[in-house]
């Protein structure tokens, strides 16, 4: 091991590293937030019912993500640090323990695919019109997706791996063949084309699980083949508590950091349904129109991680700073190109979702309103992956506390004492700008800790 070249995220020219590495997952971003909307619209095809039952799972969907994710970020930290400080041993370790934990979490939704899914559907849905066929169809389509959610756990794992050395664009590849399978499968499965028999929910929920599995055979072949720096041994593996410790200290506050987006989601539509079904509508259709701009800023941040915690263990300060400087003029790029689109085009984007006359009058001011503050949501977004680099990714989870629900949530509520729904979506600007404050203060924070007197080898180092 001793022998093995530096990494590219050591030497290469700073800009060029960050595209090269961060493009392929922008791509799979943008793939994966087409599939979102295009599989929504084959659901809604299928009958309303069935598309209140996926609906509903959403929230657990997105906790599975979450867990996968969370556990993926803590586990890329860590590598990469342990490579840019030669650790390859703590290295190794690291990639095999986030394999493991991502089998211990799958085992727990397991539990919950086979014992309650059905409890959470129906506690949704009592006296509910046509309550019961969304309760049988929710508990199918969930119970699949959760018993079967081994494929997306090593999927995440493999891709965060590769991501740790500074292997991307075999994730890209994976993410568009998985996406692209679950956007085949859809219409055969669902609406029962050919040989195949009409399974509603249930068939959505195999395409999905299918091009999740797919996607991880794939990433196990490109890890176990592409990838020199590290490798994955569970044969004789013992998990160690130390690393076990490192890889959560990051992970679980990014695990807390994607699933509160589903509480937020879920608390505001308790706010918004005291005016209307629509605005409930718009809300959602903005979730998934929002996914198009935010999606790429959070794969330029996923190139963004590794390169920093790889610098950070080798210590080259200035490296870190001026990928830094670059991934945040990008963010903001990208996101005031997002807030044109929303300022100009708000209509036809809702009619992507033949939204209705209500829709469209509330809507268009929503997506307006909302976006003002995309560019200051993108800075947010790059320092919050700082945070995560250097391993303290607490820190990152606090700004998205305030930003998703401490903040939110209950300027949300006192707008609406105002009576006009026009006046709640100021409530996600307002959000945008304190996380933007508590951002600058933390990478303050973090530069005269973590980064100020890294190039010093007498300094000590945190986190090492």
């Amino acid at each position: 091991m001793g022998e093995i070249k530096e990494n590219k995220m050591g030497v290469m020219p700073i800009k060029k590293l960050l595209v090269t590495m961060s493009l392929p997952i922008m791509i799979s971003m943008l793939v994966q937030a087409l599939y979102n909307v295009v599989d929504s619209v084959f659901v809604g095809q299928y009958s309303e019912n069935a598309f209140a039952a996926v609906s509903l799972a959403f929230p657990v969907q997105m906790l599975i993500i979450a867990v996968a994710v969370g556990t993926g970020v803590g586990m890329n930290s860590l590598v990469s640090r342990r490579l840019g400080e030669k650790k390859f041993e703590d290295a190794n370790a690291g990639v095999s323990t986030g394999i493991f934990l991502g089998m211990i979490s799958w085992a727990a939704f397991v539990v919950f695919g086979l014992f309650f899914s059905r409890v959470f559907f129906e506690a949704f849905t009592a006296g509910m019109d046509g309550g019961a066929e969304i309760a049988e169809m929710g508990t199918q389509y969930i119970s699949i997706c959760s018993i079967f959610s081994f494929g997306v756990f090593i999927q995440i794992m493999c891709e965060r791996i590769m991501q740790s050395t500074g292997v991307t664009i075999y994730n890209m590849v994976t993410q568009i063949t998985g996406a692209a399978i679950n956007i085949i499968l859809d219409p055969i499965l669902i609406f029962g084309l050919g040989p195949f028999p009409e399974m509603g929910a249930a068939g959505a929920a195999i395409a999905t699980v299918v091009g999740q599995i797919v996607a991880m055979c794939l990433c196990l072949y490109f890890t176990n083949t592409k990838i020199k720096e590290v490798k994955i041994k569970l044969r004789g593996f013992r998990p160690q508590k130390r690393i076990v410790g490192e890889i959560y200290k990051v992970g679980v506050p990014s695990i807390i950091m994607q699933a509160i987006t589903s509480v937020m989601i879920v608390g505001f539509n308790f706010i918004l349904v005291g005016f209307s079904a629509a605005a409930v509508s718009v809300l959602g259709a903005y979730f998934k129109l929002q996914s198009f701009i935010f999606l790429p800023v959070l794969g330029l941040t996923n190139g963004l991680i590794p390169i920093v915690a790889y610098n950070y263990g080798a210590r080259h300060k200035q490296r870190i700073i001026d990928v830094i400087r670059f991934a945040t003029i990008l963010a903001v790029i990208i996101m005031i190109i997002g807030m044109l689109v929303f300022q100009l085009f708000p209509d036809a984007l809702l009619m992507m979702f033949n939204a209705t006359e209500a829709m469209l009058k509330i809507g268009a001011n929503a997506l307006r309103i909302i976006s003002l503050c995309f560019a200051f949501a993108g800075v947010g977004i790059v320092f919050s992956s700082v945070f995560q680099a250097v391993g303290n990714g607490m820190l990152s989870m606090i700004v998205s506390l305030c930003r998703q629900l401490v903040v939110i949530l209950p300027v949300a509520y006192l707008l609406s004492l105002l009576g006009d729904v026009n006046d709640v979506w100021y409530a996600f600007p307002i959000a945008e700008c304190v996380s933007l404050i508590l951002s600058i203060i933390f990478y303050r924070y973090v530069y005269r800790k973590y980064l100020k007197d890294l190039n010093n080898p007498l300094a000590e180092v945190p986190g090492m």
